[in-house]
């Protein structure tokens, strides 16, 4: 079946109405929604329909070949990225989605779930790891067609006039993507904008979540970089948030978490000069023996704090069971030379040990102008950095990132993430760290993800990210730690295609004793909302630290009633799992 059973309960009544209860819209009413969104009301029918009578046919074979495929995934109104989480949650369809090109669209779909008691579900580009793009006996507002890009030269948000300089921006309507805009901003107009490492996540959700893009070390956080946002809150009001009109709900959107205050329908954010050069380094790296691949991981820790700390330098650097090291970092404002320079030492100090360590692949420096560095011609130039949307007659620029095609349609197994203070990179907390991690990588990979902590920012990245609704752990942190697994496209109920559980659960629990080896160093460790544990215990504390009891705030003055749910979104505690039924 391709809907779930309803929730148990049964001391509670639900708050919001399903299909066949009294209160659902009857089909005139839905008629009617139809006619005043334009024609743009869809019946939502998963592709995967196909599967339950014939699973082993070539339809379904076709379907599934399609899930690898990101740009399919994002265009299928009932799909989403992530297809579930074992024991977590599964990516139902809604029963209907409004396909908004316009915000007259939205205010029209968010009246007529308020009016009618409807499970309300916000999608742009359905990256969310925590299953809030999609909700069973929903209405969907399906913002993907909403993706124009417009540059500005003296941009100066709505009643900001005489306190804020003009700047450069660029406003973006909420269901583009994040390499859309890069080749708009970057490849056409020669400037930066902050967004996301994966090129196929929308731009309304990571801004809502905070923001992490591979050079966030420099330029800070992606919300600390908002101007402005368009929201259509519950009462169906079209609002201009800044820092000078509403600004508690702007300050709430950066960063409180998506789909929780309204529908973030336009944004508008800084652009910034571009540098000479991005550019990327590669190798993997195999130790010998536990004590050398210890020795290894001790040397790498001191490395990163005394040469990679710093606004030139993102991204990861991964320690895997099995004794390996997976180096994957970007840089800015630098050239291949200077790039090299800058990591010899390193290799030197590897060579002069073959018998401890071996190089499996790179290393590899790679430097180019700024400007191609999300140009997808170019990009196609070089063997294995980026894979084409197969389908035919797919835009010319649908590429995305080959390192991430793992994550198309993926089923995880577990996820687990906790931000690092910069403390542990001070020299008598080194050995501590470097026993953390190597015990850890005993049981499960842990990827520093370098470029989602702020420590080693720019004055001006922190003080920004500081008024933004981010836990405040952030600021100090100088790298996430991220431990997570995945299995391939798959679905409950379609024989030969259901997700492999028993392998989850046992990667799940390797997932947690290698984080468990972290929570030692950072009881209390914050975690980051978009990327974090389904089944986070305080979670209100772990995603906004401080930050919360102003949030809740926030959402019971602009959604008094809880129209806006998500999953551990603020809020959320007053409501059952599903989002049905309200307590108290």
């Amino acid at each position: 079946m391709l809907a779930p059973t309803q929730a148990a309960g049964a001391a509670l009544s639900s708050s919001r109405v399903r299909p066949g209860d009294p209160g659902w819209p009857s089909q005139p009413d839905w008629d009617r929604l139809g006619r005043d969104v334009g024609g743009r009301l869809i019946t939502v029918q998963s592709p995967l329909a196909v599967c339950l009578d014939a699973p082993e046919g070539s339809r379904c074979a076709d379907v599934f070949k399609k899930l690898k495929n990101p740009y399919y995934l994002g265009d299928e109104v009932s799909l989403t990225q992530t297809l579930g989480w074992v024991d977590a949650w599964t990516s139902w369809p809604s029963a209907y989605a409004v396909a908004v090109q316009t915000t007259k669209d939205v205010v029209v779909a968010v009246n007529f779930a308020r009016e009618n008691n409807l499970r309300l579900v916000v999608k742009g580009g359905g990256h969310s790891y925590q299953g809030t793009s999609s909700a069973p006996d929903s209405l969907l507002i399906w913002t993907r067609r909403m993706s124009a890009i417009t540059m500005h030269d003296t941009f100066v948000g709505v009643g900001c006039a005489g306190q804020y300089e003009p700047q450069q921006a660029v406003t973006v309507e909420a269901g583009a993507l994040w390499g859309q805009v890069y080749h708009a901003v970057t490849t056409k107009a020669g400037r930066y904008v902050q967004g996301g490492g994966c090129l196929t996540v929308g731009v309304a959700g990571l801004i809502q979540s905070g923001g992490f893009g591979s050079f966030s070390k420099a330029y800070g956080m992606a919300a600390a970089n908002l101007l402005e946002a368009e929201i259509v809150t519950a009462d169906g009001a079209v609002k201009i948030a800044n820092a000078c009109t509403n600004p508690d709900l702007f300050w709430a959107i950066k960063g409180g978490g998506g789909g929780s205050f309204g529908v973030v329908t336009r944004l508008t954010l800084r652009t910034y000069e571009l540098p000479e050069f991005f550019g990327a380094v590669f190798t993997t790296i195999q130790a010998t023996s536990d004590a050398a691949f210890h020795r290894l991981i001790v040397e790498v820790i001191r490395f990163y704090g005394e040469d990679l700390l710093n606004p030139h330098w993102g991204e990861q650097i991964a320690f895997r069971p099995g004794n390996v090291l997976a180096i994957a970092m970007v840089f800015k404002g630098l050239d291949h030379q200077q790039a090299e320079a800058i990591w010899r030492p390193f290799l030197e100090w590897l060579a002069a040990s073959p018998q401890d360590f071996s190089v499996v692949s790179g290393p590899m420096v790679l430097a180019a102008p700024a400007r191609n560095f999300w140009d997808p011609e170019f990009l196609r130039q070089i063997s294995g950095i980026v894979l084409s949307d197969d389908r035919p007659a797919a835009p010319e620029g649908n590429v995305f990132w080959a390192s991430n095609l793992e994550e198309a349609g993926q089923i995880l197994h577990g996820y687990q993430s906790a931000w690092l203070p910069a403390s542990l990179l001070q020299r008598s907390e080194q050995e501590k760290l470097s026993d953390a991690l190597f015990t850890a990588s005993r049981h499960w990979s842990v990827s520093l993800h370098f470029n989602k902590g702020l420590a080693g920012a720019p004055a001006e990245a922190i003080d920004t990210a500081r008024n933004t609704a981010a836990n405040p752990a952030v600021l100090d942190a100088f790298a996430l730690a991220i431990s997570g697994a995945e299995g391939p496209p798959a679905y409950p109920g379609i024989a030969g295609h259901e997700p492999d559980t028993a392998t989850a659960r046992k990667e799940a629990d390797a997932i947690g004793k290698a984080r468990e080896e972290l929570r030692k160093l950072v009881p209390h460790a914050g975690s980051y909302v978009a990327e974090s544990d389904f089944f986070q215990e305080g979670w209100q504390e772990s995603f906004w630290g401080p930050n919360y009891a102003r949030l809740l705030a926030v959402k019971d003055k602009y959604d008094p009633g809880g129209l806006f749910y998500a999953h551990h979104g603020v809020g959320s505690e007053r409501w059952s799992d599903d989002g049905f039924t309200r307590f108290g």
